[in-house]
């Protein structure tokens, strides 16, 4: 299945509120408010790489107070859990 990390820039202030509708997106499989120069990094999935554009650009770019995104599609991926 297709994924993407797709950092987020919103209004200031609104990181909560966007953080609260990224639940309610489709596709959205984790979310998390960070500090740096993006407030939010999240993971999409999606069952084609269309599905998944149309997540991010429709759904997520489209959120009220997003402010801009940067999408990196995943390539290949480890998940190291219990280390």
């Amino acid at each position: 299945m297709p994924e993407a990390i797709v950092l987020i820039n919103t209004d200031i202030g609104s990181e909560e509120e966007v953080l609260n509708s990224l639940s309610a997106v489709e596709g959205v499989i984790e979310a998390y408010i960070v500090y740096g120069v993006y407030d939010l990094v999240i993971k999409v999935r999606a069952p084609t790489t269309e599905k998944l554009k149309e997540i991010i650009s429709s759904r997520i770019r489209r959120l009220p107070k997003v402010r801009s995104t940067l999408t990196m599609i995943v390539v290949e991926g480890r998940t190291y859990i219990g280390k």
